[in-house]
């Protein structure tokens, strides 16, 4: 097994800033709400308790991350593109970044929205934050964020007082890609990862020429003041001189990196077509870093490409994992497994159901799919509900109470589910909760058969554990956060 305290301490974090505003905190929206619905519904919480929610000021939220503050907790929210009113200000403002004082839940308090910086760029989707204390070069007194700055660059903030966050400089701004024009554009940014104890941060881009929109693209920022790129990197076929026809417009590329100790964990298109790949850290840094086929393949340790309607939206491993049933087997008694989620992509069931996936990676060069969990469209009609209907991704944080034993995973319109995984041959549901729709929550239109359709439902898009245990989820479709906390069963699984 690999050497793992491996759980490697890092912080998952959520966006930050551009030009930086300074907001006075908005009225609170902290509530502690009983179950409105019989609890044999399919739509009543089970073993789910809502503790507190803010409405974020309806704007449409992707990643909420929560950073430690002392004895303060700190949640900051990425949002997608678009626009609404901040009270604070008065003024209509691109979305941006969200930071609220969550340190009591039930009451969470709304201290600062940044637009993105210029112009053209809309959306701030997501932000890793680091203490200057735990990078290797930086400022002790400080507390950094990295955040994407619309599809345009990706940005440093001070966000040590986090009601006062200051844009610091640029990392780099994102090129323009090769590839044939589609709805996507020839420039994006998407999801990343901060490694506070090395400082190398695993960004996810285009880069110049390649073929595809998203990208690895790793900077040294160990000094935030002084970033220094590594290398890019993507799946052979990507790299700009690749010949041959281009990947389907519709691909994006990477999704999301993560990276825990030597393995580096890379997802590429969420929702289809997808790839799983492993990848050795150190050679991936040692190797040469020019983007040619037989530089992409050097550190691959295994890739899995999978079926056409499953994707690798979200991939994160959960190492020595003891499997109860084999405690009186002699040999392989615990595994390594790695969770997956196929992100469920358009609306009333328009595409092939998507699910989350367990592999077994105990042998890491032949990854093998144990099981899959999945909501069942009945009782809750979920395909005629309106919005989408599946998995988005789980929690990336690892909480000593939920890792081998719970997952908490975002299937849009049937709301938060947690799963209980200590058989990870037979995964279950072991809480749930929907959020009630609000005046907020926008409509999700589609057209079937040339009818147009447009219903409003929850869209739980992203959700993530902090310290303590309590369970943030963000909406998708401008309903707002909600703060959530086990009971009953699930409660007692968890241990607290």
């Amino acid at each position: 097994m690999r050497d793992i305290n491996r759980y490697a301490r890092f912080a998952f974090v959520a966006f930050a800033c551009g030009a930086a505003v300074a907001c006075e905190p908005a009225e609170d929206v902290g509530a502690r709400v009983e179950p409105a619905t019989p609890p044999e519904s399919p739509f009543a919480p089970h073993d789910l308790r809502l503790v507190g929610q803010n409405d974020l000021q309806a704007r449409s939220a992707y990643q909420p991350v929560v950073h430690a503050y002392g004895e303060r907790r700190i949640l900051f929210v990425g949002h997608h593109a678009g626009e609404a009113l901040n009270p604070a200000t008065g003024y209509m403002e691109k979305n941006g970044l969200s930071i609220l004082d969550v340190t009591d839940p039930a009451a969470p308090q709304f201290l600062a929205h940044m637009p993105p910086t210029g112009a053209e760029a809309s959306g701030t989707q997501h932000v890793q934050v680091c203490d200057g204390s735990a990078l290797p070069s930086a400022d002790d007194s400080k507390v950094y964020a990295i955040r994407t700055n619309g599809a345009l660059s990706y940005e440093v903030v001070d966000v040590t007082d986090p009601a006062k966050p200051l844009f610091l400089r640029t990392i780099a701004e994102t090129g323009t890609s090769s590839r044939p024009e589609s709805e996507r554009g020839s420039r994006e940014t998407h999801k990343f990862q901060w490694e506070c104890a090395t400082g190398l941060a695993y960004l996810n881009g285009t880069a110049p020429g390649w073929r595809v929109t998203r990208v690895l693209q790793v900077f040294d920022l160990s000094d935030p003041n002084a970033p220094r790129h590594v290398r890019d990197f993507g799946l052979p076929g990507y790299e700009p001189s690749a010949t041959g026809p281009h990947p389907e417009p519709q691909i994006a590329g990477l999704h999301q990196p993560f990276v825990v100790g030597n393995r580096m964990y890379l997802g590429y298109n969420s929702g289809e077509e997808g790839t799983l790949q492993i990848v050795d850290r150190d050679e991936f840094l040692r190797g040469d870093a020019a983007p040619t086929a037989e530089n992409l393949r050097a550190p691959e340790i295994a890739r899995l490409d999978l079926p056409s309607y499953w994707g690798v939206h979200t991939a994160k491993p959960i190492y020595d994992f003891e499997i109860a049933d084999y405690a009186d087997n002699r040999d392989a008694r615990t595994r390594d497994l790695l969770l997956v989620a196929s992100e469920a992509g358009t609306f009333r069931c328009q595409e092939p159901r998507d699910v989350m996936l367990i592999f077994d990676i105990t042998e890491e060069h032949t990854p093998l799919p144990i099981a899959t969990f999945q909501v069942p469209e009945e009782p809750g009609d979920f395909c005629h509900r309106g919005g989408r209907f599946g998995p988005h991704s789980f929690a990336d944080a690892y909480h000593p109470a939920f890792d081998q034993k719970l997952v908490v995973l975002a299937y849009f319109n049937a709301g938060i589910r947690v799963v209980d995984i200590r058989n990870p041959f037979e995964p279950k549901e072991a809480a749930r909760f929907i959020p009630e729709v609000t005046a907020n929550t926008t409509e999700s239109c589609i057209a079937i058969d040339g009818a147009r359709q447009c219903d409003r439902a929850i869209q739980t898009n992203n959700v993530n554990i902090d310290d303590r245990g309590y369970i943030y989820a963000v909406d998708r479709a401008s309903t707002g956060l909600h703060i959530l906390e086990l009971t009953g069963a699930a409660r007692a699984i968890a241990g607290f």
